[in-house]
């Protein structure tokens, strides 16, 4: 009976460690790691561009109250908007950008 198990055990060791298992589990946990860390890449780029949207948002904002507080300043406040607008238009192509990159990253990446 003893021996029985230990034939086993040692049966089930060289098929769970033979060098195609550990190799396709290697690549396994390798591409996790990868598609986690873009997953991650984009959260971060989220962020940004929520933040960016939250200061930009409040620049308009400001700028347009003083802008209707004096109407002789309607030019330099309308720069502002401009610029605050400018500022969200390229945080969202950086945010294009960053996830097509990504998918780019994870999709070249080996799975098995």
């Amino acid at each position: 009976m003893a021996d029985s198990v230990i034939t086993t055990i040692n049966a089930l060791q060289q098929v769970t460690m033979s060098p195609t298992v550990v190799k396709t589990s290697g690549a396994g946990k390798a591409y996790q790691s990868v598609a986690q860390s873009t997953a991650i890449a984009v959260q971060d780029a989220t962020d940004t561009l929520r933040n960016l949207s939250t200061i930009s948002s409040t620049a308009i904002g400001a700028a347009m109250a003083q802008m209707l507080a004096d109407p002789a300043k309607a030019e330099q406040y309308t720069k502002v908007i401009t610029q605050a607008q400018e500022i969200m238009t390229k945080a969202a192509a950086t945010f294009t950008t960053i996830g097509q990159d990504a998918a780019t990253v994870l999709n070249g990446f080996p799975s098995s």
